[in-house]
């Protein structure tokens, strides 16, 4: 997915991504798309479910899993794993920078662009990055001022 992007341009990539696997074209996985573009923050599935299930809208968890899975095979979500935590999802908007606290396991996103444009431009046998998502562990203020 590019950096530039609009809730119908993804509804249509998912579309054409549904065609070409053959995969039914539910009002439930287009229901799960939205909410999951409505998340303002990485999310577990558990938790899109409730925010689906809180609009009134009712899904089968197993229903919200197959999607989530669809829509991370589409390059729509991007799915994380930091630390020994569960499996955690962000819609794929831009490259960034994640750094995850140890010790609250606080999530924060920087961008840096002279990362970005280096990591970029890397190209290491016969591989060409299209994007990226990098993860630093370390302690954030917060935790260090409790010390």
């Amino acid at each position: 997915m590019s950096n530039e992007y609009n809730s119908e341009s993804i509804e249509e990539a998912f579309t054409r991504f549904l065609n070409e696997g053959k995969f039914r074209k539910t009002q439930e996985r287009y229901a799960i798309l939205r909410k999951a573009l409505e998340m303002n923050t990485h999310f577990e599935v558990d938790a899109l479910h409730i925010a689906i299930e809180s609009d009134g809208y009712h899904v089968s968890r197993a229903t919200v899993y197959n999607t989530v899975e669809l829509l991370e095979k589409a390059g729509i979500l991007r799915k994380n794993v930091f630390g020994q935590n569960s499996a955690i999802y962000e819609v794929n908007r831009n490259n960034h920078i994640h750094l995850v606290c140890k010790q609250c396991g606080n999530i924060r996103e920087i961008d840096n662009a002279h990362i970005a444009a280096h990591v970029m431009q890397l190209k290491t046998d016969n591989f060409t990055p299209e994007s990226f998502a990098i993860t630093l562990y370390g302690v954030c203020g917060e935790c260090s001022n409790k010390e």
